[in-house]
Formats: structure tokens, C-alpha cells, sequence
């Protein structure tokens, strides 16, 4: 294995199965996604000329993307049902993020990659540009859909109300 290579996975292991956990939203399949970047990322290693990041970052987008396509997303039948949150319980905090993660996983593979870089990686717009692989208008463009998707959102909507009126 090449030195390169090893030093750069030491290095970045953790922030890239983060931002994998970000598009995929569990844990296992995000160190699944992880794995087979930086396998393919290894294939290609020699040729990866200076900085790897946008290259590694974009297997990643691309290899969940093209694995969220062949997903099954139905229904999954359960013995009972949840149980309903109790309004007098002290989890309000915990529903905003529930109804955040709802509303960021009902985004396309597409928004929901350049609302990861840009808001919680902190890539600029070129910088995401570059590891989706479109120009940075692209990258605008989608963020505004997400964003606007996301503002339309009844459960995000009805959170940023109740904060507002505390």
C-alpha cells in the first residue's frame, strides 16, 4: 500500500465516515460508503494529483447516490406501533432533530450532498462544486431547491415557529 494513501486515511478516516453518516444517516452503511471510496480511491491513488479531498468526496456522493437509486424505500410493516410523545415530556429538542433529519433525508442524493458539504463540512460553493461535479451556479441552484424544500417542510416550519414565539 502506498505510504500516501495510509497517511491520508490516518488522517481523514473519521471526517469522511462523518460526512457519510450526514447523507446516509446511519452509521454502518456510512462506514460501508467509506470503505468502498477509499477502495476505489486506493485503485486510483497514483493518479490523484494534489490535494485527494474532492476526489475522495466525490466517490463518496457519487457511490451513495447510485446507491440510494437501488434502494427500497416502502413501507416496513410492524407488530405495534410506536408509542406517541407524551406533550408534557421534555423532548422537544430531540423531535426538532427527528423532524430535521425527516426533512433532510426526503431530499434527492443530489441536494441533500451539497447541503452536507456546504452547511456541515463548511465547503465553499467551488469546493462543492468540484467534488459533485457540476459548476458552482449547479451547486446554487441546488441549495436553493433544498433550502427552499426544507422552508416548506410542515414539520421544520411548525419548529421554527414554536422557537420564535419563546
Amino acid at each position: 500500500m502506498d505510504d500516501g494513501f495510509a497517511k491520508y486515511v490516518a488522517h481523514r478516516h473519521l471526517r469522511l465516515c462523518r460526512m457519510a453518516y450526514l447523507l446516509t444517516r446511519d452509521w454502518g452503511t456510512a462506514e460501508d460508503l467509506v470503505q468502498t471510496a477509499l477502495a476505489k480511491a486506493w485503485v486510483a491513488w497514483r493518479r490523484i494529483d494534489g490535494n485527494p479531498d474532492p476526489y475522495v468526496y466525490r466517490i463518496i456522493v457519487n457511490t451513495h447516490a447510485s446507491w440510494w437509486r437501488r434502494l427500497w424505500r416502502g413501507e416496513v410493516p410492524v407488530e405495534t406501533f410506536p408509542e406517541t410523545a407524551d406533550p408534557r415530556d421534555q423532548t422537544a429538542v430531540a423531535d426538532d432533530r427527528a423532524a430535521l433529519w425527516n426533512a433532510i433525508g426526503a431530499l434527492s442524493p443530489r441536494q441533500r450532498a451539497v447541503i452536507v458539504l456546504h452547511y456541515f463540512e463548511g465547503r465553499t460553493l467551488a469546493q462543492v462544486a468540484e467534488i459533485v461535479g457540476c459548476s458552482p451556479g449547479a451547486v446554487k441552484s441546488q441549495l436553493g431547491r433544498a433550502l427552499t424544500r426544507l422552508r416548506v417542510d410542515p414539520d421544520i416550519r411548525t419548529m421554527h415557529l414554536e422557537e420564535s414565539q419563546r
